[in-house]
C-alpha cells in the first residue's frame, strides 16, 4: 500500500498566522504544514483516509486524491473533523455512501453535530452521504487488516489505528501498555510530535523518540508538529530510522 501525508502540522498549521519566526517564514517546502492527515492507498484500488481536517480540499486537489473509500477518525477536534463536508465531493463522483469509522464517542459526536450527512442520498448526491461504524475490534477493510489502537490525548480516549503492518498514532499524551502490545512487529509508525517542551494533551520530542523505541518499529515518521519544529533542525536531531515527516510525502509499503 502507498502512504500519502496529507497534511503534518498541527491545529494551527505553518506558517502560523502572524507569526515571523524561521520555521513561519522559512523557504523549505518541508516547513509548510496543513493540518495533520493521511491518505492509505491499498493495492486493492480503494483510498482510506485517516481523519478529515480542514484543509482536505486542498490536500486533495494538491495530491490528487480523486476516491475516498472510507474515513478512519481518530477523533473530533476541528482540525481533525471539520473538513468532513468535503467528502460530499467524493460522495458526487464515486454515486455511492462512504463509511466512517471511530470510537463511541467519535462516532456519537460526527452523527450529533453533522446529521445531515447520515440522511439518505439526494437525486443529486450534493451532501455527504456517509454510514458510520462504532469500532473496538480488528477487521478487514478492502483487503486491508485495521486495528484500532486505543490511546490518550489528555483525559479524552481515542483512536490510532493499525493498518496491515504500519501504525498512525496522533494527538496522544499516553499509550497503554495493552495498545502498545497492537503495535508489534511494525514496519513503519508515524506518530505524534508537537514540539519540544512538555503539553497536557501530546507528547513531545523526547517522549516520542523513546514511545518510538519503544516500538521498535522498522521506520518512524514524525508527525502533528507545530512551528516550533523546524525541519533541517529537528532532522538532524533524530535517532537513525527516525525521520520528520511533511506534506506531500509518500511511502510506498510492502
Amino acid at each position: 500500500m502507498e502512504i500519502i501525508f496529507l497534511g503534518t502540522g498541527s491545529s494551527t498549521g505553518t506558517p502560523v498566522i502572524g507569526c515571523a519566526c524561521p520555521t513561519c517564514t522559512s523557504t523549505d517546502p518541508r516547513n509548510k504544514r496543513t493540518r495533520c492527515s493521511v491518505a492509505i492507498r491499498i493495492d486493492s484500488g480503494a483510498t482510506l483516509l485517516i481523519d478529515t481536517g480542514p484543509d482536505l480540499r486542498l490536500q486533495a486537489l494538491r495530491e490528487e486524491i480523486v476516491r475516498v473509500d472510507g474515513v478512519l477518525y481518530t477523533h473530533t477536534h476541528a482540525d481533525h473533523l471539520n473538513g468532513i463536508d468535503d467528502l460530499r465531493n467524493f460522495c458526487f463522483l464515486q454515486k455511492q455512501v462512504i463509511p466512517v469509522y471511530g470510537n463511541d464517542i467519535t462516532i456519537n459526536s460526527i452523527r450529533q453535530r453533522f446529521s445531515y450527512a447520515f440522511a439518505p442520498p439526494g437525486q443529486h448526491w450534493d451532501k455527504p452521504v456517509l454510514s458510520s461504524s462504532v469500532v473496538a475490534e480488528p477487521f478487514d477493510f478492502e483487503g486491508a487488516r485495521v486495528t484500532p489502537i486505543p490511546v490518550m490525548h489528555g483525559k479524552l480516549p481515542i483512536l490510532g489505528y493499525r493498518i496491515n503492518n504500519a501504525a498512525y498514532i496522533t494527538d496522544v499524551s499516553e499509550i497503554p501498555e495493552s495498545s502498545l502490545s497492537l503495535l508489534s512487529g511494525l514496519d513503519t509508525l508515524l506518530l505524534d510530535c508537537l514540539h519540544y517542551h512538555p503539553h497536557p494533551t501530546h507528547i513531545h520530542f523526547d517522549k516520542s523518540l523513546e514511545y518510538a523505541a519503544k516500538i521498535n518499529a522498522r521506520q518512524t515518521y514524525l508527525i502533528h508538529m507545530t512551528h516550533q519544529m523546524e525541519y533541517a533542525d529537528v532532522t538532524r536531531k533524530l535517532p537513525p530510522d527516525t525521520y520528520l515527516a511533511y506534506d506531500g510525502l509518500r511511502l510506498r509499503l510492502d
